[in-house]
């Protein structure tokens, strides 16, 4: 049975370490194995809730992160309710900004961009996660928990 969990965030800087600290939380807390990934996973969910923060979120609005483990694949999305679509910025660009995504796309498995009205969802998977075993209580772990 998957794992869920997802919490909201406010625009501010601070919800970017607030943000990386849940996940990672969340991921020992289910027992989710993912020592050789964890800095793949902590740089990822950085790079996309600072996107959320600087990009994607209307002032006075939050960001959702969730994450999701079924079986060996652990899922992260962070949506907001901001207009445009992320784009990984090509190497030979002179932009100033946007590599983050460029790193997320290098760093994890599968990586994408889902449109909604208003707003997206960015997300990204990592596979060959150690499966959590959940305990009777975490079986059930569905809840939205809010900050």
């Amino acid at each position: 049975m998957p794992l869920s969990r997802q919490r909201r965030f406010p625009r501010a800087r601070d919800s970017v370490p607030a943000a990386r600290a849940f996940a990672l939380e969340t991921l020992v807390e289910w027992g989710v194995d993912i020592a050789d990934r964890y800095e793949d996973v902590r740089l990822c969910v950085s790079e996309v809730a600072t996107n959320a923060v600087l990009h994607g979120v209307p002032p006075g609005r939050e960001f959702c992160l969730a994450l999701v483990v079924d079986g060996p694949l652990l899922r992260i999305e962070v949506r907001d309710s901001g207009g445009g679509s992320p784009q990984v910025i090509r190497e030979s660009s002179e932009e100033c900004g946007g590599r983050g995504l460029r790193l997320v796309a290098a760093l994890a498995d599968d990586f994408g961009v889902t449109v909604h009205t208003p707003g997206k969802t960015v997300w990204l998977v990592f596979k060959a996660v150690t499966e959590a075993v959940p305990s009777p209580a975490q079986a059930d772990d569905t809840r939205e928990v809010h900050t």
